[in-house]
């Protein structure tokens, strides 16, 4: 066991002495979210305007390439009440400098859903993030990101196929 956490001391003190750069910082925004049904929704399906708010860490893996995990709330799903869905979720972005002020990023997130239980919704959602941040000044930045959902968000028995899908516009401050 001392031998394992001697390791894991070691590997995140050198991945943390060998970053470029290493920030902190909160993000917040609007969301535009909906529901991909396969086939006819069984409701009235139209976008709910949700917001989207969290933390981050940007650790720099060279001079162009950054990864950013992020911890955030997350209001998406569709309009009608029972379709509503809120997420905690984690993106973990890899972003690419394309210019001094503008930035690229895609990646994989997970998303717990915590605000219903029992209601044929699953708990747990994964999705690919990709999107377009824009530097503004040393500390404060605006991004644009879609949120593509990879799994069915309804349990299999219900026999629904659906996925979310988000469009984000949010602004964020690094420390």
């Amino acid at each position: 066991m001392k031998k394992i956490l001697l390791l894991v001391l070691i590997l995140g003190c050198s991945f943390y002495g060998f970053s470029q750069s290493t920030k902190y910082g909160v993000r917040g925004g609007l969301n535009i979210s909906n529901l991909n049904f396969d086939g006819n929704p069984m409701a009235d399906n139209t976008h709910r305007n949700g917001f989207v708010i969290g933390f981050f860490g940007e650790y720099g893996l060279s001079n162009t390439v950054y990864i950013m995990p992020e911890l955030q709330f997350s209001a998406e799903g569709a309009k009608p009440e029972p379709m509503q869905l809120d997420y905690i979720q984690m993106p973990v972005l890899f972003k690419f400098r394309l210019s001094e002020k503008l930035y690229f990023g895609a990646g994989p997130q997970v998303g717990l859903k915590i605000n219903k239980v029992d209601d044929g919704v699953r708990n747990f959602a994964y999705s690919g993030v990709t999107g377009f941040e824009f530097k503004l000044s040393h500390m404060l930045f605006a991004d644009a990101r879609y949120t593509y959902g990879f799994s069915n968000i309804f349990d299999e028995n219900l026999g629904i196929k659906a996925t979310n899908s988000t469009i984000q516009f949010g602004v964020g401050y690094k420390f």
